[in-house]
């Protein structure tokens, strides 16, 4: 019942998380920590930030993420998290494949319709919402710790937030040596204390 209930939510996060991984985000947390409660949300903010980190997509990488932990937390043996992992997977690529098998064959035909051009000029804003959802989302105290709480966890995860956002927008420095920097400053800082 787990892998169907999996792949049901993952099929309908890839059918609507518009916006690539990053927009999913949002849908999926709403649904994996929320709704169904396979997982707390430190354990997702974890998915999310080891999905960051590997090569992939992000949607697709925490789809894979939740599929393993969610069979885990189930009780399940490893070789289920390994089904659970690929039916999540699976699920969140399917609508794409689908939709772009479609679309792709009407696209070239039709992309320079007035429609076309203006569904499109509409999905832009939904886009830039969705993914300023996930940046939200990924703004709350597990990450960021809470003033008064653990102040100096506040402090660096916004020195370090700051830091970020202006060598990327102002300096335009690689995101790469951004996080880079930031990950051995971070290491370096909690490694100390």
């Amino acid at each position: 019942m787990l892998f169907l209930k999996l792949f049901y939510t993952f099929f309908k996060i890839g059918l609507f998380g518009f916006g690539g991984g990053y927009g999913m985000l949002s849908l999926i947390q709403g649904e994996v920590v929320t709704r169904h409660g396979w997982m707390s949300m430190q354990e997702f903010t974890d998915i999310v930030a080891v999905s960051q980190m590997t090569p992939g997509p992000i949607g697709i990488n925490s789809a894979t993420y939740v599929g393993y932990t969610a069979v885990m937390n189930d009780g399940g043996s490893q070789l289920l998290a390994v089904l659970g992992s690929l039916t999540a997977s699976f699920a969140v690529m399917l609508p794409s494949f689908i939709i772009m098998l479609v679309i792709s064959r009407f696209f070239m035909k039709y992309s320079h319709h007035p429609r076309v051009e203006a569904l499109f000029k509409i999905l832009r804003p939904a886009v830039v919402g969705l993914i300023a959802s996930a940046a939200l989302l990924l703004m709350n105290s597990a990450n960021f710790g809470l003033l008064g709480e653990d102040n100096l966890q506040f402090v660096v995860s916004v020195g370090l937030f700051l830091f970020a956002f202006i060598a990327l927008r102002h300096f335009k420095w690689s995101p790469i040596l951004i996080l880079i920097l930031c990950g051995t400053f971070g290491g370096v800082l909690y490694g100390i204390v």
